[in-house]
């Protein structure tokens, strides 16, 4: 019996499970997929006129999205970092601005966002319309920076497609070129990542733009399909962040 406790308890899935849990990124991802699941589910039981456990998956889905503002409370700075960086990085200057846009766009959200749990937690008595204008506004900065992560995808995958399609049809012969064909290969393989990173990025905006757009009032979609969205770019999330602390 203890050997089977011994095998369950030190399966590597428990111990991958652990790790990714011990980063705060990876409980985030984990929290936002509960959340919107909860989200679904509760206008899902809303529907069927099942209000009693309706509330109870709402509730869950309040608390969720107050911790997970907890979490994020120092990353407005982390941001301004990034937008630092990146302004002194190289590269094509629409991207960069573009970039530097996304980051200062996910400051002012995550600044007012951390307003809005004060508020949430009564550690800040504010009035109504005005705690209603702060979450408006820190809606607007989310959707302002998804934004602007779907413009700089767009002209990304552009910049990229062109790149590969030039590297494919370059050849080199002889054994002189054997170096410069490794490096051609290996950029070959750098850019076709980053295509695909691309494309996982711009379909994850894709989806997650409608649910500021929805909290500003310029778009109205429901919330199941609000649900759906966020689980959908929240089981992506937690895969890209699951490879990234199990593969070390």
């Amino acid at each position: 019996m203890a050997t089977v406790a011994s095998q369950v308890i030190l399966h590597p899935i428990v111990s991958q499970s652990l790790k990714f849990g011990s980063t705060t990124l990876g409980r985030d991802k984990a929290y936002r997929a509960i959340q919107y699941f909860a989200r679904f589910f509760g206008w899902y039981l809303l529907n069927k006129d099942d209000k009693t456990n309706a509330a109870r998956w709402n509730a869950l889905k309040s608390h969720l999205g107050t911790a997970r503002k907890l979490l994020r409370l120092g990353k407005p700075l982390e941001h301004l970092q990034a937008a630092l960086r990146a302004s002194f990085a190289s590269g094509p200057a629409a991207e960069q601005i573009l970039t530097i846009g996304r980051q200062l766009a996910y400051f002012g959200y995550l600044s007012y966002d951390a307003l809005v749990w004060a508020t949430a937690i009564k550690f800040l008595t504010l009035r109504p319309d005005t705690a209603k204008r702060i979450a408006k506004t820190s809606s607007q900065f989310w959707l302002a920076g998804i934004l602007f992560s779907l413009v700089n995808g767009i002209l990304k995958t552009v910049r990229l497609a062109k790149e590969r399609k030039k590297l494919e049809v370059a050849t080199s012969y002889g054994e002189k070129d054997i170096s410069a064909e490794n490096q051609r290969e290996a950029r070959l393989s750098s850019v076709k990542a980053a295509q695909t990173l691309a494309r996982q990025q711009f379909f994850i905006d894709m989806l997650d733009v409608w649910i500021p757009a929805t909290g500003v009032g310029v778009a109205h979609l429901s919330e199941g399909t609000l649900g759906i969205f966020g689980i959908i770019t929240s089981i992506l999330g937690m895969q890209a962040q699951w490879r990234a602390v199990n593969s070390k």
